[in-house]
C-alpha cells in the first residue's frame, strides 16, 4: 500500500460536498457521471498537493490532525462491513439510535429516549437529528437499513444480530419475506421494535454498525454501490468521508449537520497513510507528521529511547487458531487438532515470540475483562486447565491419521496476515508443528481484505484468526462458533454448541446464562473447535497537545471523535 499523503486542491472539497448533495435530483446517468468526475478530481488532488489538508501531525490553527491506519477498509455499506478497519471509520461518520459513552455507557443519539421491555422496544427520534445533506434522519431509514441486512440476497454476515427482532431469522433464511420483520416506524421520530424473545442486551445490540440507519432514495441511486466511496455515502456522524483515495488516505471532515455539534472539536481527520508497516508509522510519528501510532516490539525499544511518554491498554480483543472443519479438510478431524492443541505453547507464543506489553496468553474465546455475576467472568469461571504433552499429542496424531486412513498428515494451509506481527507469528506455528509434530505447514500471507475473502470460501486449513466485541455481553464471543453464524467461516457444527448458545440467547437470568456460557467454554476446549493464542495488548504514543482519544474495548479501537487540540500549548 501507499505511504503516500493525500493533498487537495483549493476549490474541490466544495465542489465534491455540493456535488455529492445533488446527486439525488438526477438520474443513474448523472450519478455514475458525478462518481467519475470525482474519482477524476482525487486523482489530480492526489498529485498538486493543497493548503485544505493539512500535513502536520496536529495543526491547531485548522483544528485538524493527521493519522494512519493499518488497512483500508474493504468497503463502508454498514449491512455489510465485519472488520475493525471499517468499524473504526464507521464509528466516526455514523452514529446510531444509541451509543457508548466516553465511559462506556450506553447513551442517547439518534434516538434522545427508548423504552424496552420482555417483548418491544421504543425509540423516540430527535427532530434536529440530519443527514450529511441536511434532510432529517427518520425512522423509515432504520426500518430500511435493517431489512436490508436480513435479505437473504445480500449475504450480510452480520445478520444474525438482528435476531432479536421478531421473524428476524426467519426474514434472513428466506422463509418470510422481509415485510414481516418485526420492525416499523409509527411515525418519522416513532420506531418500534418487536422481540423475538426477551434480551437483556438490546440496548447495546442497537449501538453496533449493523444496526445504523440507511435512507432508501440514496442506497438505490448508488446502484449497489452504497459504501464504496466517499460521494456513495450519507453520513449521520459527527464526520463525513470528503476524499477517499484508494489505497492511500481517507479526509474525514466535520460535518455540519450533524446534531451533538457541542460535542465536537476537531474539523478534520486526515487519514493520510495505510500502512501495516510499524516501523514507517513510528518515524512518521517521530517526523511530526502523525498524531498517534501503535508500537510494535521491533520498535518498542526506538520509542523509549525517544522518551516519550507510552501508554498502554487491552483492545478487548482475542486472537485465535481457527480450523476449517469441512469434512475435505483434515483439521475437521478431533485427533489433529487435539495434537496441535497439546503442542502450542501460547506462553512462549506471548512472552518470548511476540514479546510486546499488554499481550495476555490465551486460555479461553472468553477474555478476561468480560463481566460475570458478580466478578469478571473468568475469575467466576476459570478456562479449561491445559497440560502441554508431547507424548500425547503424537499418540493423539496417530489416531488422527489412522481415523482419516492416511500415512502421513498433508502439508496444512496456515492463512495469515502480510504484517510483520502474523508473519512472526505464523512462522512460530510452522516452526512448532514441524519440530514436535513432523506436520509441514505452508504460510498463505494475504492482505487483509483477500484474507477475509479466503476465509469466507474456506480456502485454508488453520487460519491466524481475531474477534473483537461487538457488544458489552458475552454473547458476542459465545455464539462465535454457532453453526448459523456466517462469521463461523471454518463451518464448526455441533448440536450441542447451538443448543448451549440458543440456551444462553433465551436467558435474562444472570447465573443461569453465565453457567450456560461456562459450558460453552468447556466444549470448546474439548472439542478443540479452536485454539485460544493471546488477548491483545495495545501499546501506543500520542502527540502531547491531542487530548480526550478514547481506546475503546466496545466500537472504534481508537475514538477521535471527542478528541481536541490543547491550543493552551501553542
Amino acid at each position: 500500500m501507499s505511504d503516500v499523503n493525500y493533498t487537495q486542491p483549493d476549490g474541490e472539497e466544495s465542489f465534491a460536498k455540493a456535488a455529492g448533495k445533488q446527486l439525488l435530483g438526477f438520474g443513474l446517468a448523472t450519478v455514475v457521471f458525478f462518481g467519475l468526475l470525482m474519482w477524476g478530481l482525487q486523482t489530480l488532488a492526489s498529485m498538486v498537493g493543497s493548503s485544505t489538508v493539512s500535513a502536520k501531525a496536529v495543526d491547531a490553527e485548522n483544528q485538524s490532525i493527521t493519522i494512519a491506519i493499518a488497512t483500508e477498509p474493504p468497503q463502508m455499506d454498514s449491512t455489510l462491513a465485519t472488520d475493525a478497519s471499517s468499524g473504526m471509520i464507521l464509528g466516526h461518520v455514523m452514529e446510531g439510535l444509541l451509543r457508548n459513552s466516553m465511559d462506556d455507557k450506553i447513551e442517547a443519539a439518534i434516538a434522545e429516549r427508548w423504552e424496552i421491555n420482555a417483548t418491544q422496544a421504543t425509540f423516540w427520534l430527535r427532530d434536529d437529528a440530519r443527514w450529511s445533506d441536511g434532510e432529517p434522519i427518520t425512522a423509515h431509514d432504520f426500518v430500511f437499513a435493517w431489512r436490508s441486512a436480513l435479505k437473504p440476497e445480500n449475504a450480510s454476515e452480520y445478520a444474525f444480530l438482528l435476531y432479536p427482532i421478531k421473524n428476524g431469522r426467519a426474514v434472513n433464511e428466506g422463509d418470510l419475506p422481509y415485510t414481516e420483520l418485526g420492525v416499523r416506524a409509527v411515525d418519522d421520530q416513532t420506531l418500534v421494535v418487536d422481540l423475538e424473545r426477551p434480551i437483556a442486551f438490546f440496548d447495546k445490540l442497537v449501538a453496533f454498525p449493523t444496526y445504523l440507519p440507511i435512507r432508501e432514495d440514496f442506497y438505490n441511486a448508488t446502484n449497489g454501490r452504497f459504501g464504496a466511496d466517499a460521494w456513495e455515502m450519507l453520513y449521520s456522524g459527527p464526520f463525513m468521508i470528503t476524499s477517499w483515495v484508494h489505497g492511500s488516505s481517507l479526509l474525514l471532515e466535520r460535518n455540519p449537520y450533524y446534531w451533538d455539534q457541542d460535542s465536537i472539536s476537531l474539523q478534520q481527520i486526515n487519514i493520510g497513510y495505510i500502512t501495516s508497516d510499524g516501523t514507517a508509522k513510528l518515524n512518521f510519528f517521530k517526523d511530526n507528521k502523525i498524531a498517534f501510532t501503535t508500537l510494535l516490539a521491533e520498535n518498542l525499544t526506538n520509542a523509549m529511547a525517544q522518551r516519550w511518554h507510552i501508554e498502554r491498554t487491552q483492545d478487548g480483543t482475542v486472537f485465535f487458531l481457527d480450523f476449517n472443519h469441512r469434512p475435505d479438510h483434515v483439521t475437521s478431524n478431533r485427533n489433529l487438532r487435539k495434537a496441535l492443541q497439546l503442542v502450542l505453547d501460547m506462553e512462549e507464543l506471548v512472552y518470548k515470540v511476540t514479546k510486546l506489553p499488554g499481550y495476555i496468553p490465551g486460555e479461553s474465546l472468553f477474555p478476561t475483562w468480560l463481566q460475570g455475576v458478580e466478578d469478571k467472568f473468568r475469575k467466576e469461571y476459570p478456562a479449561p486447565e491445559l497440560i502441554l504433552d508431547r507424548d500425547e499429542a503424537l499418540r493423539h496424531l496417530e489416531l488422527a491419521k489412522q481415523e482419516l486412513g492416511i500415512d502421513e498428515i498433508p502439508e496444512l494451509i496456515l492463512l495469515s496476515g502480510d504484517n510483520p506481527l502474523s508473519s512472526l507469528q505464523s512462522e512460530w506455528v510452522q516452526e512448532v508443528l514441524r519440530t514436535k509434530l513432523g506436520i509441514s505447514v505452508k504460510i498463505d500471507k494475504q492482505i487483509f481484505k483477500q484474507r477475509l475473502a479466503k476465509m469466507t470460501a474456506g480456502e485454508f486449513d488453520m487460519v491466524l484468526a481475531g474477534w473483537g466485541p461487538d457488544y458489552d455481553d458475552p454473547l458476542t464471543f459465545g455464539d462465535l462458533y454457532a453453526s448459523w453464524n456466517k462469521n463461523n467461516r471454518g463451518l464448526y457444527n455441533n448440536p450441542e454448541m447451538d443448543r448451549l448458545i440458543e440456551q444462553a440467547q433465551n436467558s435474562v437470568v444472570p447465573r443461569e446464562r453465565m453457567e450456560t456460557f461456562a459450558a460453552i467454554q468447556q466444549l470448546l476446549f474439548d472439542d478443540v473447535a479452536q485454539l485460544p493464542m493471546y488477548e491483545r495488548g495495545v501499546t501506543f504514543v500520542i502527540h502531547p497537545h491531542l487530548k480526550n482519544v478514547k481506546q475503546r474495548v466496545i466500537g472504534a479501537s481508537t475514538d477521535f471523535t471527542r478528541a481536541y487540540i490543547d491550543t493552551t500549548a501553542y
